[in-house]
């Protein structure tokens, strides 16, 4: 049902809590994994962590190995970008069935949860979106 599934990935706390789900989910349908985290052009309101490649390569490679604990093989993919329109534009690009984020991640803007990173991609996601609380 679900061949490949996209996790946009950040440091907070709730895409650290979405793993698990991710990895149940990934192991019932034997789906194809591939991790996703965005570096941006620092704003106002956006943590500068966000925005340096090397902290996303780290990242990335650490999701990696989390999920290779678990004997979840995982592809990470690095992009850079708005976070809203990249994960879209990745999962259309993968094919990707589903796309699980934790409810709300760093990159909250301005005007709050109702604009927020997650809420963008419910509302512009070309397939499935599971929002993990």
């Amino acid at each position: 049902m679900f061949e490949t599934v996209l996790f946009p990935i950040d440091q907070s706390r709730e895409s650290q809590q979405a793993a698990e789900t991710v990895v149940k989910l990934i192991k019932i349908h034997n789906s194809r994994l591939i991790l996703l985290s965005v570096v941006e052009e620092p704003e106002s309101g956006t943590p500068e962590i966000m925005s340096s490649p090397e902290a996303i390569a780290k990242l990335l490679e650490s999701a990696k190995n989390l999920f290779a604990q678990h004997g979840v093989e995982a592809e990470a993919i690095e992009r850079e970008g708005k976070p809203a329109f990249t994960i879209c534009d990745v999962a259309d690009e993968v094919e990707a069935d589903l796309i699980i984020m934790g409810c709300r991640g760093i990159g909250l803007t301005d005007e709050g949860a109702a604009d927020s990173v997650t809420n963008r991609v419910i509302n512009l996601s070309p397939c499935p979106v599971l929002i993990v609380p």
